[in-house]
């Protein structure tokens, strides 16, 4: 059991912009040597900096650039309980909570509240060699891969929730993919929330792909309550040379949830990473994605699809690295905007100075569907190579008038019409998943979404089609 569980049952706190950094200082000064003890050295020093770290930077605000257009202080303006460590990890999820993926052959691992939760054993080594369990555990059975790996991909540098998941996060997922081995079954990752408290959690995930190696993951961000919640999320890959890696990031919380969502990447030559996140519902959701390629031959597509309405907030942000020549990187992120929602987009992609012969495309698109839908787009390049083909662009707009006009004249109801032009704008991004099972059922959510019909699931992310009732989306395709 983690060293901090008695101590962190205690710790309350009223969330104030002022006031969480005062109790969070005032908690993790009082109980560093607790909150560590049983980590490696490595890692006890890494979560000692990021406690120093946390110090000085405190709650990012909007003096940050990258935080200009979200505002968390509102948020936390409540009184949340962190997260405390359950008494047994021995927990029967599916009693209240099931997932059914129809076709899709998965090994699904579970986080409630902020910690790992299982059946048999908190972590388990497969007969592969691939290792998948609680990162608290592995952290005790395997310190010396962790402490190789922990902290190399996240720099707690860029702001405050960095360093203080790092010094606060108690648990997670942890994956080790060995050299040359192929994980033909995706790894689920579901982190569920429930509780009749408002909870603080801090969750660490680590994965691992050695040389050579192949693995997929669906991640899973649900709600089962409704109580509000305040999750802060990290995830370090460290993707090793000719490594490939696909990652899909599904979020469907509850309105009264807020979400931060840190995805660390760090590429060696020639590696392969695919990351598509849909965020379908969620009160605040803030996705932060930093890739670093940092020897030649990498390639990393990094894709995001949004469908938020009445007051929700979604921000993407994106920062890739090119720190070695011939290498490609690609952004496409989409957004459906209705009611008097918002969406923020940043791209930051800055392609060094011997990092020649790169590639480098950027793109933002946002469909307003109501006069008080807001979007914010800002892309950028930072290149200081002279061999290049680098782009960036972005839209906000509305419905194609035209387009519009050319469905309801073959017989379209102006409602079917306006949905399925909708639907073809979102399918640009589902069509780039490679996994036709997990596609069909993307498919059925984003149809389920668009109408109206879908708010978080009472069951799993994905439990949108079941044999009995198929998604139904009442457009005549023949006459198109």
């Amino acid at each position: 059991m983690n060293g901090f569980s008695k101590p962190i049952k205690e710790f309350t706190m009223q969330l104030t912009d002022i006031k969480i950094k005062d109790r969070i200082v005032s908690y993790l000064e009082q109980n560093t040597e607790e909150l560590f003890s049983n980590d490696p050295p490595a890692v006890a020093t890494v979560r000692k900096n990021a406690v120093k770290k946390f110090i000085d930077q405190g709650i990012p605000g909007r003096k940050l650039e990258s935080w200009r257009n979200t505002d968390i202080s509102s948020v936390l303006d409540q009184e949340f309980h962190c997260s405390p460590e359950p008494e047994s990890k021995r927990v029967n999820v599916e009693s209240f909570f099931k997932c059914n993926m129809h076709s899709l052959d998965t090994l699904m691992v579970t986080t409630l509240n902020g910690y790992y939760v299982y059946h048999q054993d908190p972590i388990r080594e497969l007969d592969n060699g691939v290792i998948v369990g609680s990162f608290a555990e592995a952290k005790a059975k395997y310190p010396d891969i962790v402490a190789e790996h922990f902290g190399t991909a996240a720099s707690d540098d860029i702001d405050g929730m960095i360093s203080m998941n790092t010094a606060l996060a108690g648990d997670g997922v942890f994956i080790y993919v060995p050299d040359n081995v192929v994980m033909d079954e995706a790894i689920q990752i579901v982190n569920l929330n429930n509780s009749e408290e408002r909870l603080l959690s801090n969750i660490r995930n680590l994965v691992v792909l050695g040389k050579s190696s192949k693995l997929t993951i669906v991640h899973c961000d649900d709600s089962y309550s409704k109580q509000a919640a305040f999750c802060n999320t990290l995830t370090e890959f460290v993707v090793k040379e000719n490594a490939s890696l696909e990652h899909y990031k599904l979020q469907n919380l509850n309105n009264n949830t807020s979400l931060i969502n840190q995805a660390f990447f760090n590429q060696a030559a020639n590696s392969r990473v695919l990351n598509i996140g849909m965020t379908l519902n969620g009160g605040l959701v803030r996705n932060y994605i930093h890739s670093s390629l940092t020897e030649p031959g990498c390639e990393c597509n990094v894709m995001g699809l949004y469908l938020v309405d009445k007051t929700q907030h979604v921000d993407n942000q994106v920062r890739i690295n090119h720190d070695a020549p011939h290498c490609y990187s690609n952004e496409l992120f989409k957004g459906l905007i209705d009611d008097q929602a918002k969406a923020v987009f940043n791209g930051h992609i800055k392609v060094k100075k011997d990092a020649q012969k790169t590639l480098a495309f950027q793109n933002s698109k946002n469909l307003l569907l109501t006069d008080k839908a807001r979007a914010i787009a800002k892309p950028f390049l930072e290149i200081y190579a002279d061999d290049v083909k680098c782009s960036h662009g972005a839209t906000v707009g509305q419905l194609d008038d035209e387009a519009l006009f050319y469905l309801r004249a073959r017989g379209i109801s102006e409602a079917n019409a306006r949905m399925l032009l909708q639907y073809a704008f979102a399918a640009e991004v589902i069509n780039e998943i490679k996994i036709d099972e997990l596609k069909d059922q993307i498919d059925d959510m984003v149809k389920k979404r668009l109408h109206g019909e879908l708010d978080i699931c009472e069951t799993c992310v994905l439990h949108c089609k079941t044999k009995d009732r198929e998604m139904e989306f009442p457009i005549d395709m023949s006459k198109i």
